[in-house]
């Protein structure tokens, strides 16, 4: 029979006394994977015992509580009690103590915890040895299946089956005498070392180890984890010599000696004091955390020596067994929760952290967990809960707090577990264990969402050092290539590509805790680079390529973020304003805005520097070989306005459109600097009109002087110091029409930039249709009313200069002097029609008849004016009348050229005002008199009627106004005008 046994069972006889090695890939497994397990929460012993040891004491215990729980031993193999001697009856045990073991239907508590059943390894992978595929053999070599709970524990706990006969003898023996005592008032060891002798180990080797350790296990139960406190009793203090004594010299065991005697004394005194409970238990393994650890192993044999991630299939059987030890250890249901959760994760961390299942189950058992921390107030289960859960908690957050460098593709499946169990433990320490927390309405702490938002804030804080820092690596080996990246950039779009892993990968997971995972984690990536790039926009003072693309680069990074925060928000209650809040705007755009106007500033500072300097040696002559007669500081200044603008739309900035109108005001202003310069010192028809002299009839021998306004004289200064600077007038006729001409292409040209500016938006990565459908704000404003001003008014000063100033001497101090037939018109005709041919071949042909015109009417007005306020040289007669018709005529036909001139509407236009006077030259002297006191009278009323008040000169002849009447009868050349102007005013009579 015994021999059969061996063939049904896994051990190997003596050599089972040593620990069979686990399988080579577990052994690898857990060496990589041990440091990474925290130190246990349930204790650490005060005692030097093994792992082995306490397995073996384990097993004792286990055995002996199942034993006592059916009254009859746990047999581990039917030919135990036969061949046993020491049997009261040589019997084996009965079927219903051996519990046989079944394999058919799965294990209910696996099911419930998610685990999954050995038979769904893979293909080649190891068995439960409950499942028929251990590593022992018998002697055919094929694989048997432990047939009861026994011998299962028996091999899952690493015991061999000498020693396991040996235990079961020695519990036979105990049990016959001491007939009718419960387990639990028991002293395991005291009775094994009673019951035991050296005889029964196989050498003196053996038998000496196994006095140790149960020697130290006595120690540790009664003397360093007692259950109940140690008083000042001798009994701790004999007890403590005993055992200290018996290592130095082995204590004869098997026999009741004084030794022994002494020994069972001091053991009993102190494992019968009593814990308060009124029971008559035995309090030697009962202590923490001794009993803990030992509870730990016995629990540890659930799981599959041959796939440290499975358990066995039998674990039901197994459970039931090992929960009777609690009878002995003080567990209770609580503390087998405790003790399974930490099981559960240990063996996930060492294996490797690939078995979900483990991880899962942990889970699931912490809700067993919480619910027990809710009932309970025991303060010594508080502690190790609260131990228990800190390791757990710690070690989760020791990757959740960077669980970017924690999990990737290839893991990312085992975040949601460990994110749970992170989760589920926190709650358990602040909801159920923290009396701050109590005080508190649970309303005001959400642990879970306070949790995960730690863990993405910190993870995304340490990814986002560490990129940048990968960001600087990248610049300085990129530092010899042409326009290596800025770091800021080449950091932008690493956190772009940050929040676009967090938003697919992370998110979706951390979203069953927090509803707005994605919001908080770009937020805290717009915190992080928002600090880099404000202190970076603090150090900018100008524009370069390098801030522009580190400027546009972070503001694409912000909108992508604010992006993902918003549909992250989107069925939040604010609409994702608190976390928008969180993320004050970068102002990227604002700032290349500004550096932009400020960049336009200093263009156009230059510019109009460069005016005030190219102007003064401007010599205002027409380019050579070139149409349109312009100077060159015009062609200059079209040249430099197209520079400014190619430079402005090369800028490599996202905003063309929103600053240009900047850019266009600034050269607006800049066109309009060079027209104002371009037209000044060139007088206005007011510097050239003469002031109108006072009326008087002058002897003859007096001569009146012209005399020009104050500013007349300053500016024919100014013109003579040109003149001299340039080595020639600035101010004649050629370079007046050069100005003209150049005001007149600028405003020409003005057209063609602005259809320049449209088409540089089109290819504008920016615009939109609206920019350039509708350039109202592209349009020069102030330019082109001042080009067309300057043209006009330097087409008057021009005309005007022409009449009063260059044929002076042709007009002014030739015609109608002395003699009327010896002093007309055609001298002042000739000259002008050479200054006409002048200014033909001079002047832009689109703003010659406009000069032209302007010549005209200056000469008709010089000619009213020398028969108006000509001085007291000139003296009219009736007769002279038909000359001036004709002289008139003369003057109209010249501007009429036969056709070839200005248009005889445009003429007859002008001349109205001469061709009013005209006729009061040929009026007699009596009607004059009358006309001028009917008119008079009229415009003062009957103020006049006793004195003739004298009318002022208002410069508007009109054959109806009193002044132009009253010079009419100044130069009239009879007596009666005489008379009447002596008279009345008190003029001298003759001229």
């Amino acid at each position: 029979m015994a021999h059969l046994f061996r063939e049904l069972s896994l051990g190997h006889s003596k050599r089972e006394t040593t620990q069979p090695p686990p399988s080579q890939s577990a052994t690898s497994r857990a060496s990589s994977m041990s440091s990474d397990l925290p130190p246990s929460p349930l204790g650490q012993l005060a005692v030097q015992l093994s792992d082995s040891d306490l397995r073996l004491t384990a097993y004792e215990i286990f055995v002996a509580a199942c034993r006592s729980a059916t009254g009859k031993p746990l047999s581990s193999a039917v030919s135990v009690a036969v061949s046993n001697p020491d049997s009261p009856n040589g019997s084996p045990a009965t079927p219903a103590i051996q519990r046989s073991l079944t394999s058919a239907a799965a294990s209910k508590m696996k099911k419930a915890l998610g685990l999954r059943s050995s038979s769904s390894l893979s293909p080649g992978s190891n068995k439960s040895p409950g499942s028929g595929s251990g590593s022992a053999s018998g002697s055919n070599g094929k694989s048997k299946r432990p047939t009861t709970v026994g011998e299962l524990m028996r091999i899952q706990m690493r015991v061999s089956e000498a020693v396991d006969s040996r235990v079961r003898r020695a519990f036979l023996r105990i049990a016959a005498s001491q007939v009718g005592r419960k387990i639990e008032s028991v002293v395991l060891p005291l009775e094994l070392l009673q019951q035991l002798k050296s005889t029964d180990f196989t050498d003196q080797q053996e038998y000496d180890a196994w006095l140790k350790r149960s020697l130290k296990v006595l120690e540790a139960g009664l003397l360093l984890h007692p259950r109940v406190p140690l008083d000042k009793s001798n009994s701790s203090q004999r007890l403590r010599q005993i055992i200290h004594g018996a290592l130095d010299r082995p204590l004869e065991t098997g026999r009741n000696n004084e030794q022994m005697q002494s020994l069972r004394s001091a053991v009993m005194s102190l494992a019968t004091r009593s814990d308060g409970s009124f029971s008559d238990s035995c309090h030697w393994a009962d202590g923490s955390p001794f009993n803990l650890r030992l509870y730990e192993l016995l629990l540890e044999a659930c799981f599959d020596s041959n796939d440290a991630t499975s358990m066995v299939e039998e674990v039901d059987d197994l459970m039931e067994h090992i929960k009777k030890t609690w009878v002995i250890l003080g567990i209770n249901q609580m503390l087998h929760n405790l003790c399974f959760t930490w099981l559960l994760f240990s063996r996930y961390v060492v294996t490797g952290q690939v078995e979900m299942d483990l991880l899962h189950a942990c889970d699931s058992q912490l809700a067993e967990v919480a619910k027990d921390a809710k009932t309970t107030k025991d303060p010594e289960y508080s502690q190790v809960l609260s131990s228990t859960l800190s390791a757990i908690l710690g070690w989760a957050e020791k990757r959740l707090l960077a669980y970017h460098d924690t999990f990737d593709r290839g893991n990312i499946n085992t975040m949601e577990g460990i994110v749970s169990l992170g989760v589920s433990a926190a709650r358990i320490l602040v909801e159920d264990i923290s009396n701050e927390y109590r005080r508190k309405r649970k309303g005001e702490v959400d642990v879970a969402r306070t949790r995960i938002e730690t863990y993405i804030r910190s993870s995304l804080r340490t990814s986002f050092a560490q990129r940048m820092e990968k960001a600087d690596s990248s610049r300085r080996a990129s530092r010899n290539q042409k326009n290596p990246l800025p770091v800021l950039a080449i950091l932008a779009k690493d956190i772009g590509d940050l929040a676009v892993q967090e938003k697919r990968m992370f998110s979706p997971i951390l979203k069953r805790w927090h509803p707005f995972a994605a919001g908080v984690a770009v937020a805290t990536l717009h915190v992080c680079y928002g600090n880099e790039i404000k202190q970076f926009i603090s150090g900018i003072s100008e524009l370069t390529p390098d801030a522009v693309q580190i400027l546009r680069a972070a503001d694409k990074l912000e909108k992508d973020l604010v992006q993902i925060a918003v549909e992250d928000s989107v069925d939040s209650d604010d609409g994702g304003k608190a976390i928008i809040r969180e993320m004050p705007p970068f102002e990227a755009e604002t700032v290349i805005a500004n550096l932009v106007k400020d960049w336009i500033k200093a263009r156009i500072d230059r510019l109009k520097e460069w005016v005030d300097r190219n102007l003064q040696q401007e010599v205002w002559k027409p380019i050579e070989n070139q149409e349109g007669g312009y100077a060159q500081s015009a062609a200059e200044v079209l040249r430099i306005t197209d520079e400014t603008l190619e430079a402005f739309f090369q800028l490599p900035i996202p905003m063309h459109p929103a600053v240009l109108p900047d850019l266009i005001i600034g050269l607006d202003k800049y066109l309009q600097y060079y027209v104002s310069k371009a037209k000044s010192g060139c007088g206005s028809r007011t510097t050239y009109m003469p002031t109108m002299p006072a009326l008087t009839r002058c002897t003859t021998e007096s001569k009146f002087q012209w005399k020009k306004k104050e500013k007349i004289a300053t500016s024919q200064k100014r013109d003579s110091q040109a003149s001299v600077m340039n080595g020639e007038n600035s101010f004649g006729v050629t370079q007046i029409c050069v100005r003209i001409n150049s005001l007149h292409k600028i405003r020409s040209e003005l057209d063609v930039v602005e259809k320049r500016v449209i088409t540089h938006l089109r290819n504008c990565e920016s615009a939109h249709t609206d920019d350039f459908s509708n350039g109202l704000e592209k349009k020069f404003e102030l330019t082109p009313a001042a080009c067309i001003e300057g043209v006009q008014q330097l087409s008057e000063s021009l005309a005007y200069k022409v009449v009063f100033h260059d044929l002076s001497h042709t007009l002014w101090d030739g015609l109608y002097i002395g003699d009327l037939s010896s002093s007309r018109i055609d001298p002042f005709l000739k000259e002008l029609e050479q200054n006409l041919t002048v200014i033909a071949e001079t002047v832009h042909e689109r703003v010659r008849t406009r000069i032209i015109t302007d010549l005209m009417k200056a000469s008709f007005d010089g000619f009213l004016l020398v028969l108006l306020a000509g001085g007291p040289s000139r003296a009219f007669t009736r007769q002279d009348s038909q000359i001036m018709e004709e002289d008139f005529k003369s003057l109209k036909d010249m501007f009429w050229a036969n056709g070839d001139g200005l248009a005889m509407e445009l003429i007859d236009k002008f001349s109205t005002t001469v061709r009013g006077v005209l006729p009061l030259f040929s009026t007699d002297t009596d009607s004059l008199i009358e006309r001028f006191k009917g008119t008079t009278l009229e415009a003062y009323g009957s103020a006049a009627k006793s004195r003739l008040p004298l009318p002022p000169t208002s410069g508007q002849w009109n054959g109806m106004e009193p002044n132009t009447l009253l010079r009419v009868l100044c130069y009239r050349n009879d007596e009666s005008a005489t008379r009447f102007l002596k008279k009345t005013y008190n003029l001298p009579k003759k001229l």
